[in-house]
């Protein structure tokens, strides 16, 4: 499976910005997908995953401003992002997962190149 996020760029603060990710290869095994994030000097963290078995899952620093949605005709997530901080300045990578029974055995083992995205204050 490979992963092709886009999108990324300079936007000021409260400023809004939409990245897609298209998904290409054996992607008929491919269920959960969604984004995370690398901050400078931060830990990768989930920002937003979207299954057709499990729903949507959000970070908290997120809920009310990000939205992730999945195009499943297309292969195609977004994140949808409002109201941009300066602290939502990182790289943002697409992840997609295998198809699994239960949702703690999701792994997000597929990982795009990442798409930078830097908020101004």
């Amino acid at each position: 499976v490979q992963l092709q996020a886009s999108g990324g760029g300079l936007v000021q603060a409260a400023g809004s910005l939409r990245l897609p990710c298209v998904a290409s290869g054996s992607i008929d095994t491919i269920d959960a997908m969604g984004w995370y994030r690398q901050s400078p000097g931060k830990q990768r963290e989930l920002v937003a995953t979207v299954s057709s078995a499990f729903g949507t899952n959000y970070a908290d620093s997120v809920k009310g401003r990000f939205t992730v949605s999945r195009d499943s005709a297309k292969n195609t997530v977004w994140l949808e992002m409002h109201n941009l901080k300066p602290e939502d300045t990182a790289v943002y990578y697409c992840v997609a997962a295998n198809r699994v029974l239960n949702p703690k055995y999701l792994r997000y083992n597929y990982w795009g190149q990442g798409t930078l995205v830097t908020v101004s204050s």
